[in-house]
């Protein structure tokens, strides 16, 4: 089967190169259309045996006259590849490729879910589901996604379920020292830390604060220190596309609140080295997949997370980590305080919540999923009875799975 997979980045969405190498390796033929053949993942796609052409597919939605130029390039593309099966990994991708072709495309297309942030505005979500014609199918990456997808009218048998993985591999669970000599800071010093690149707020969208809920960490470390004086914040990651303004804003705010208790380190690329010498991880997102959640789990390192989307797929409150409200940094502050006071309590949740994310979002596994979707949607799937109630994920394993 030759499938083009569309990703609209070629220095992120590392899930999608992790699953294109895995699905090469069973096999498929797979062509890659990035907006740069030369920079970020391409050569990790080429050296991985895919076929890499440049293409900037994303809609261009601020630059909204460069819309017919997107949809004749998408056009050619496809009719030059000549692929069984289209596989987007981005809304902007996918509505790029329905509108190309008026709904309607030469070979079924698959849009793999990231993240529920569409899905969460009525608005974007009917973009979504209504400009979707009968060859769409989708691939949701977390249950509340899967669920969501569902009460929009969507067919079961054309959504399936299966994580975002990741090479499991890459993550040790002992404690190297790097970061705490980065830092300049000894064992005995309680060491919290966030791992997120920083999205700054998008007016369009209503926000007030980023994504990934930063200004929430700020402001719960501040209150967690005023009990336990000794507790160290860290946050790696830099500002995702332009929001090198939104980055400074954000080493302001905490240098005013929490001053040399925290530290900002930008973007990293050992992140697996540096993550179990924390004795937290935090995830205070508003809006999220399974995010940051899961290296912090493989690493050995336990959670706080905020109780959105599917986070709480790998967050089972008091089984495998912490949940907390979102936007809720006092309630974040004392959950912190809880997690670091007990350690006894910690370290069994981490052990249950490594055994799982282990399990789910190995790409091996994950892979194999996509390949179990990508043979059914080439198969064709007979309607499901009207009336028949469906309480699994069509073909591809649940998250209890």
């Amino acid at each position: 089967m030759k499938v083009l997979h569309i990703v609209k980045t070629a220095v992120g969405a590392n899930w999608a190169y992790e699953q294109v190498r895995v699905l090469l390796s069973f096999g498929y033929d797979i062509t890659v259309a990035l907006p740069s053949t030369d920079q970020g993942l391409a050569s990790h796609y080429r050296r991985a045996g895919a076929s890499v052409i440049a293409a900037q597919l994303d809609f261009p939605t601020r630059e909204p006259w460069k819309i017919s130029r997107t949809l004749s390039t998408c056009r050619r593309l496809v009719l030059d590849v000549q692929p069984d099966l289209i596989h987007t990994h981005h809304l902007g991708t996918t509505l790029v490729v329905r509108l190309a072709f008026r709904r309607s495309p030469p070979a079924p297309c698959v849009f793999q879910v990231a993240g529920p942030l569409h899905l969460e505005s009525p608005f974007f979500a009917q973009v979504d589901t209504q400009l979707a014609g009968p060859k769409d199918y989708w691939i949701a990456t977390c249950e509340w996604t899967w669920r969501r997808y569902l009460s929009l009218g969507i067919a079961p048998e054309r959504v399936f379920l299966s994580y975002a993985g990741t090479d499991i591999g890459r993550f040790g669970h002992q404690p190297t020292g790097k970061l705490r000599a980065e830092l300049g800071i000894g064992p005995e010093v309680p060491l919290v830390g966030m791992v997120a690149y920083m999205y700054a707020p998008k007016w369009v969208l209503g926000q007030d604060r980023g994504l990934k809920g930063h200004e929430d960490f700020i402001a719960a470390l501040s209150l967690a220190r005023e009990e336990l004086t000794s507790v160290t914040g860290v946050v790696i990651g830099g500002p995702w596309g332009k929001a090198a303004w939104y980055e400074d804003r954000l080493r302001y705010r905490g240098g005013r609140v929490c001053g040399g208790s925290l530290i900002f380190l930008g973007t990293r690329r050992d992140v697996p080295a540096l993550l179990p010498d924390m004795n937290l991880a935090v995830v205070p997102s508003h809006s999220e997949n399974c995010g940051g959640a899961v290296e912090p789990l493989l690493s050995g390192v336990p959670v706080v997370a905020t109780n959105v989307g599917g986070l709480p797929d790998v967050v089972r409150d008091g089984e495998t980590g912490w949940l907390v409200p979102a936007r809720n940094p006092t309630a974040l502050a004392h959950t912190m305080l809880e997690a670091l006071r007990d350690g006894r309590e910690a370290r069994r949740r981490v052990t249950e919540g490594q055994r799982l994310v282990r399990n789910l979002f190995d790409v091996q596994r994950t892979g194999r999923e996509v390949a179990v979707a990508y043979e059914q949607i080439r198969k064709g799937v007979l309607p499901r009875p009207a009336g028949t109630e469906i309480k699994e994920p069509f073909a591809v394993l649940s998250a209890r799975g």
